[in-house]
């Protein structure tokens, strides 16, 4: 009964949105944001990236408008054993780029919006809509500290608790 009762309050806990919905994305992403590698520098926990270092996000092109998305995970450590997902994506018609949707194992969608990003492409905030996971990615495995300061600073002011942010080791620049 006793374990029932902590599942249950877990759960429910776990169910909690870190907002009440993310923001609308801040204005239209580049095209390009969809092409090419994305290192994550901190993240929402969640249980499908628990003990995943050095994570990434790698882009491609395919056919139909479309686009192919690699994510990689290293258990353990950034050289840790690597775990592999495959999704399918598309960018939302009249988002401005700033939103798209991913499929997963063929049958798992996903929508992820882009809710902030600065001006050069380097970084970009990331988040699912009902606001519960927020990303921060970068194109540099290791942020500069004033740029991850300043992205740090942008996803609070989104209304994200930037304290509960977890940070996954990445190799060294």
């Amino acid at each position: 009964m006793k374990t029932a009762f902590v599942l249950a309050g877990a759960l429910a806990l776990a169910a909690l949105p870190a907002i009440a919905a993310a923001p609308q994305p801040a204005h239209p992403i580049a095209v390009s944001f969809y092409s090419g590698t994305w290192y994550e520098i901190a993240r929402t926990p969640n249980s499908n990236q628990k003990d995943c270092q050095a994570p990434t996000s790698q882009f491609t092109s395919a056919a139909g408008g479309k686009y192919l998305m690699t994510q990689t995970c290293r258990k353990g450590s950034p050289s840790g054993a690597a775990k592999v997902f495959k999704a399918e994506g598309q960018i939302v018609p009249g988002s401005g780029n700033a939103k798209f949707k991913a499929r997963f194992f063929g049958v798992v969608n996903q929508e992820y919006w882009i809710l902030d990003a600065n001006a050069d492409g380097g970084w970009a905030i990331m988040a699912t809509p009902g606001g519960n996971y927020v990303w921060l990615m970068s194109r540099k495995a290791v942020m500069a500290p004033a740029s991850k300061a300043a992205a740090m600073a942008r996803i609070k002011a989104l209304g994200y608790n930037t304290a509960r942010l977890e940070m996954p080791q990445q190799p060294p620049a």
